[in-house]
């Protein structure tokens, strides 16, 4: 079966060689790896949840990558949309089409080969193969040296909760399949929720049966669309969490959402973070 990043890159390099010098980027990550590849210069524009680096969140902003629409999109002319997948809506994509834009859809993935095709195709997309190929290569090798330190730890690994947001009390979790779970383990942790896939709403019995030794939140930053909380009370002070072993510790660690699930660039860093939270030293 042929990915649809893969038919994208087939129709940009299929029509005359015009200088794509106008970009937009929808996806943190994409954006992230667009500077990495030292293509910033490109980008006319960026979508929300783009804040990294500081200086892309002077770019005009097209709004939520799930949520755009036509106008937003074609008011800043773009030559080409480097899309992270799961852009959308479908209509506001056929419209862009419809258009003549040419448009590349970012393969998602939570692995570390997942970040170097990341990196491969929106290298493609923008003419620097070999750039592409130099930065897969590095941080393909960062990533492995990161999860290498961080899974060595002796002794059991701590059991972590990933919390998505709290919504008056109720809570939403990461199950299996998720980027928390990916990146909890590779940090050397164990994700606390089992049983089911994706994210969900947990009742108390799940927590209690989770028995989660850290809690993992996000810090909402700008382009954070999640519903969350700003002071760690607000999870400790809950019935079922405080009967947890991380509710009794009171052992919360908050990431910001892009670097710790964004999957690109800064992977590395990112387990190199979350390892040091869920195993912190002795004084």
């Amino acid at each position: 079966m042929i990915r649809p990043a893969l038919i994208g890159l087939a129709l940009l390099l299929a029509q005359p060689a015009l200088a794509q010098e106008r970009v937009l980027s929808i996806g943190g990550a994409v954006s992230e790896t667009v500077a990495a590849l030292g293509q910033e210069a490109r980008l006319v524009a960026r979508d929300t949840t783009t804040t990294y680096p500081p200086a892309l969140t002077a770019l005009p902003d097209v709004g939520y990558m799930r949520q755009l629409s036509p106008e937003g999109v074609l008011s800043v002319g773009p030559d080409l949309i480097l899309m992270a997948e799961g852009a959308g809506p479908p209509e506001t994509l056929a419209t862009l089409r419809a258009a003549g834009i040419a448009m590349v859809e970012v393969p998602e993935g939570h692995t570390p080969g997942a970040v170097q095709e990341k990196i491969r195709v929106i290298a493609a997309a923008l003419g620097v193969d070999e750039a592409g190929a130099a930065l897969a290569d590095q941080l393909g090798a960062e990533i492995a040296a990161a999860t290498a330190q961080a899974t060595a730890e002796p002794g059991p690994k701590p059991r972590v909760l990933f919390i998505l947001g709290n919504s008056g009390g109720r809570l939403t979790g990461a199950g299996t399949g998720t980027s928390a779970e990916a990146m909890i383990a590779l940090a050397g942790g164990v994700n606390a929720l089992e049983g089911f896939a994706g994210y969900k709403a947990l009742s108390d019995e799940a927590i209690a049966a989770a028995a989660p030794d850290v809690l993992l939140v996000m810090d909402r930053g700008a382009g954070d669309t999640s519903e969350g909380v700003s002071d760690d009370r607000d999870y400790l002070t809950h019935p079922a969490i405080a009967a947890t072993p991380a509710g009794r510790e009171a052992r919360v660690v908050r990431m910001e959402g892009m670097f710790l699930l964004g999957f690109g660039p800064r992977t590395a860093e990112a387990i190199t973070a979350l390892h040091a939270a869920l195993y912190p030293k002795a004084p």
